[in-house]
């Protein structure tokens, strides 16, 4: 049996971050985003709205309900803000292991005894993030997909020491926000991310070989394997160094088949990382 839930955390006004509090905010649950930049927040905050304002445009959601949202969600540079009160803090920060070790030693002194630890990290090692703790036992992994309001899946990861209560509450989280849920043990790279880590390592390969064009690779994975983006467009989105790094990680685990193919080196030494720098494996109007 799960805890019930009034008060969620996000930590990380990136774009899985903000994304996460505004599900949560729409879910019903008093959310506090949190990130040490305070422009990285107001933008998060104005984004939020934004993509709120055109469903409501598209009548996909009432003025009502997006006014009664947004009264939900407050922001906060302060991560004692978020831990005081929280039930439930979704970690959302950069996929950096000694960053989340830190994060989450602070938030086991900082949170109350009931707080539940959640990380959202598509390959790192939950297990690894409990034992920065001294509650092994509420630390779990709710990896969620960009972007976030739109994607249906949430995968919930158990890793060692996770138990029950921990395991049904974030089940109950999910089902709230209208995520469809599927419950993982920890891995490398999980169920998702390893397999997409082969698929997108692999299309680097093709187009490093000369075999297709990236257009053309991307239109025959949407065509031919009904995938709703093809691999380069889902690597520009979710950014080429955030991949690499999840490919390292996945090849030091797992052995040589997670190799990074050079090609996508390269671009990442030339700081083609993707949508968010303008240009990736395609080029974009940053204006």
């Amino acid at each position: 049996m799960g805890q019930r839930v009034k008060k969620i955390g996000v930590l990380g006004a990136g774009i899985m971050g903000r994304g996460i509090a505004q599900v949560a905010a729409q879910a019903g649950f008093h959310t506090v985003l949190q990130d040490v930049d305070a422009k990285q927040l107001d933008t998060a905050k104005a984004q939020i709205r934004a993509g709120l304002a055109r469903r409501v445009e598209q009548q996909k959601l009432l003025q009502a309900e997006m006014d009664d949202c947004l009264a939900r969600l407050e922001t906060a540079t302060e991560l004692a803000a978020v831990a005081r009160d929280a039930d439930l803090v979704i970690e959302a920060a950069p996929e950096r292991i000694d960053l989340k070790l830190q994060i989450f030693a602070q938030l086991d002194r900082l949170c109350p005894a009931h707080t539940i630890l959640a990380s959202n990290t598509s390959s790192l090692s939950i297990t690894e993030m409990a034992g920065a703790t001294k509650r092994p036992g509420s630390v779990l992994g709710m990896h969620f997909f960009n972007p976030v309001p739109r994607m249906a899946l949430l995968e919930i990861v158990r890793a060692l020491e996770t138990d029950d209560t921990a395991l049904e509450t974030a089940l109950d989280v999910g089902h709230r926000m209208h995520k469809e849920t599927v419950v993982v043990k920890e891995a490398p790279g999980f169920v998702t991310t390893r397999i997409n880590a082969m698929i997108g390592n692999e299309a680097f390969y093709m187009l490093q070989e000369g075999i297709a064009s990236a257009r053309d690779i991307d239109k025959a994975l949407k065509l031919g394997l009904n995938h709703p983006m093809g691999p380069f467009e889902l690597v520009d989105l979710v950014g080429l160094d955030t991949r690499l790094s999840i490919l390292e990680y996945l090849h030091r685990s797992l052995g040589e088949k997670y190799r990074p193919a050079p090609l996508l080196v390269q671009h990442v030494k030339a700081g083609r990382l993707g949508k968010k720098a303008g240009r990736g494996v395609y080029e974009y109007d940053t204006e």
